[in-house]
């Protein structure tokens, strides 16, 4: 079993990365275009990752203009997914 602190962490950094792109997972849900289950099965492929600190210097970054996630991001699709319905 994945311990709290851990899914914290990961739900963090998906969140972080979801608002990056210029996405709100809490509206994404609300607006139907997102499960509450599909947020709970991105941050346990997020607790997957065997390297998370990539993704927190990525979050770092100053840029708030980016189009997509880090190529080695496993929620890249679901975010792209998002993103596109919104075009």
């Amino acid at each position: 079993m994945t311990k709290p602190e851990v899914l914290k962490r990961h739900a963090s950094l998906l969140d972080r990365t979801a608002t990056r792109l210029g996405l709100d997972l809490e509206e994404e849900v609300l607006s139907g275009h997102l499960e509450f289950d599909e947020i709970a099965d991105a941050v346990l492929r997020c607790v997957s990752c065997a390297n998370p600190k990539d993704c927190e210097h990525w979050l770092e970054r100053q840029s708030t203009s980016e189009k997509s996630t880090p190529v080695y991001c496993r929620n890249r699709e679901l975010l792209s997914k998002l993103q596109e319905a919104h075009t």
